[in-house]
């Protein structure tokens, strides 16, 4: 979302609060969160061969890995105790010479499409000059090789429904233009469990917007406490929508696998002109379900790898013309 940038931080300690059995990756650029890597055991069973694929991506605009941690989530949680978190996930392509901002619509161009700006050729907020008809969102990827995939998106950033997300079976947009995130997100995920309740999804996308308000708003950092709650208020609709996955899973041969991701970071009160500023720029991943390797990630892992990632899963083969960006990560097959 478009906002007046101020590079001041607030004063004051960072929170030691942390996620539960993390898996880390070292960052590529100078990490900002200081932690070691650390694996951990899961009791998750392989699911069995005749089960059938589908992906969650859970998209929080605007989240700093820090600020994560510092946040009490007890639903980001338990997905990264049934997967992994990787951090350091990088929004920029090392050497990238295009010229776009740190901000939300490249953001969610790359983990959208699976590829980078100087690709899908959106550069900001305007979408002056998109690509997607070469470059489309994955939702048209999956379509092109099963016709016959149900696909959703629910959405509180406009853009998303009007310029980046095409070919999907139900794509809704639940801001009015009021500003009122909180309240779009609790419509958005309460429609998202209502479709997964009642319909056989291959691919969701459920997009959160509040927490990115609140730093533009209060400053995005861990010691900032509305930017706090608003992560706290997004966890909460979070287990709602894993406990809409689970009850699912209860009574159908479904293997779900469930991405969290966000666009980029945040410094004082902004995120514009961060592509060389590491609270800004890097990122995090969560990958959660029975498909999901628990062995470290060293290689580095960038925006673009949730597509790749996602279509793995779902069994798609890779179509070389289709000149992705991305690799899979994570999974164990």
């Amino acid at each position: 979302m478009p906002a007046q940038d101020d590079e001041r931080e607030p004063n004051a300690t960072q929170s030691t609060v942390m996620f539960p059995r993390t898996v880390f990756r070292p960052a590529p650029l100078a990490t900002i969160l200081g932690l070691l890597s650390a694996g951990f055991a899961t009791t998750s069973a392989e699911p069995p061969a005749t089960t059938i694929p589908r992906v969650l991506i859970i998209g929080i605009d605007g989240c700093r890995p820090d600020a994560l941690r510092a946040a009490q989530t007890p639903h980001l949680d338990r997905l990264v105790a049934d997967g992994i978190l990787v951090l350091g996930t990088d929004i920029r392509e090392p050497g990238g010479r295009d010229d776009a901002d740190t901000v939300s619509g490249p953001g969610w161009s790359n983990l959208l499409t699976g590829v980078w700006p100087d690709k899908h050729g959106v550069l900001g907020n305007a979408f002056k000059a998109p690509r997607y008809d070469r470059y489309p969102h994955v939702f048209v990827r999956l379509k092109q090789t099963r016709p016959d995939a149900t696909t959703a998106s629910f959405s509180t950033w406009p853009p998303i429904e009007s310029k980046i997300v095409s070919s999907a079976d139900v794509s809704r947009n639940f801001n009015d233009g009021s500003g009122d995130y909180a309240r779009f997100d609790q419509q958005a995920s309460e429609a998202c469990v209502s479709y997964l309740s009642q319909s056989n999804p291959d691919l969701v996308f459920c997009y959160q917007g509040q927490i990115d308000e609140a730093g533009h708003k209060h400053g995005f950092h861990p010691s900032v406490e509305p930017y706090r709650r608003a992560i706290e208020r997004v966890d909460e609709h979070v287990g709602q929508l894993i406990d809409a996955v689970v009850r699912r899973a209860d009574s159908k041969p479904e293997d779900w696998l469930t991405i969290v991701c966000t666009d980029h970071g945040g410094r004082g009160t902004g995120h514009g002109g961060g592509r060389e500023v590491p609270e800004i720029r890097q990122t995090f991943l969560i990958l959660s379900g029975s498909s999901v390797s628990r062995h470290i990630i060293n290689e580095p892992t960038f925006q673009v790898d949730v597509v790749a990632t996602a279509l793995a899963h779902l069994r798609v083969p890779m179509n070389p013309d289709w000149d992705l960006d991305g690799h899979a990560i994570g999974l164990k097959r």
